[in-house]
């Protein structure tokens, strides 16, 4: 929560357990059992726990002191005074249990796959060999067209052969083709045929109205696109000075807490460096952030100066909104 530091011999006493070690510093930071646990994502029980040296909730060593770093880093300590502290008192008792090795499948190699395709397709050439192989040896050499008419020579069961010629096609015949008559030259009298000359020397008419009606509503669409664009960045100016939302980024590792007007707590939990969160409901909002040197806040599209309201211990606790 706070920036990590090293306890000073003056102000901490290392011959204190660790529990009591964390305890003390808890105290003084002003956090509960419940927020603790919290931020770890672990029961209220197992902080009691540590707390009081009492490691029934969490029988395995390894777990033990992967705890207590935890605890130490989120209340801004050196975590080696607090596992030096255990180590000292229960080092002789830790009794480790054995973990059961798993075995994983893993995927087949690329060179598997690739020596898997190869051998495929050697077996598909060798199939194509054997087929050519076996039409060979039965004396064909490429298998008849669909035009070709020549008899066709078909071996019996009883071992003789039988020659079976294609049957003619039956001759179709064609029937007389009549030439149309020419056309009467009285056609060019009744208008039928016209001039080409006369085609090409006429010109071709423009639309005009067409041509007005296009000119006169683009104005139209560019003030249209205008009135729209202009409402799009009205949106995004009230939607960015919205009163009930939070914006949160975190450059440093902090413990966040935030309640409502309705005291319902809307976010809680201990945030990672480069994380952003979003945050809505209803001011005033009363917050505690810790490590307030290293959040950045907006609110109602102003940044809030968070180091002028940290304390001593770099965690601000404030009301914003009110």
């Amino acid at each position: 929560m706070s920036d990590t530091h090293t306890p000073d011999p003056a102000d901490t006493d290392f011959s204190a357990s660790p529990g009591e070690q964390l305890k003390s510093e808890r105290e003084s930071q002003g956090l509960s059992i419940t927020e603790v646990a919290g931020g770890l994502n672990l029961r209220p029980a197992v902080i009691r726990g540590l707390e009081e040296d009492s490691y029934e909730e969490v029988p395995v060593a390894a777990y033990r002191r992967g705890y207590l770093r935890a605890y130490a880093h989120l209340l801004g300590i050196e975590d080696k005074p607090v596992l030096d502290a255990y180590r000292a008192r229960f080092g002789g008792e830790e009794a480790e249990r054995r973990v059961t090795p798993v075995q994983i499948a893993r995927p087949p190699s690329r060179l598997g796959a690739w020596l898997f395709r190869l051998v495929t397709l050697m077996v598909i050439v060798g199939l194509i060999g054997l087929t050519l192989m076996w039409w060979q040896s039965r004396g064909g050499n490429e298998p008849p067209g669909v035009g070709d008419s020549s008899p066709v020579a078909v071996d019996g069961l009883d071992g003789t052969t039988t020659t079976i010629a294609e049957p003619e096609a039956p001759a179709v015949s064609q029937p007389p083709t009549e030439s149309l008559p020419p056309l009467p030259e009285e056609s060019e009298s009744l208008g039928l045929v016209e001039d080409p000359d006369a085609l090409a020397d006429e010109p071709a008419e423009i639309d005009t109205d067409s041509a007005l009606v296009l000119a006169d509503s683009e104005p139209e669409m560019a003030d249209e696109a205008a009135s729209e664009q202009a409402a799009g960045e009205e949106e995004v100016a009230a939607t960015s000075a919205d009163r009930r939302q939070l914006q949160l980024t975190f450059n440093e590792q902090s413990w966040t807490e935030i309640f409502d007007a309705n005291n319902q707590r809307i976010f809680v939990g201990l945030q990672e460096p480069g994380t952003t969160a979003s945050v809505e409901g209803e001011p005033p909002f009363r917050l505690t952030v810790g490590n307030a040197t290293g959040v950045e806040l907006v609110w109602a599209g102003d940044s809030v100066d968070l180091r002028a309201r940290a304390g001593a211990n770099n965690v601000a606790r404030f009301t914003l909104g009110d």
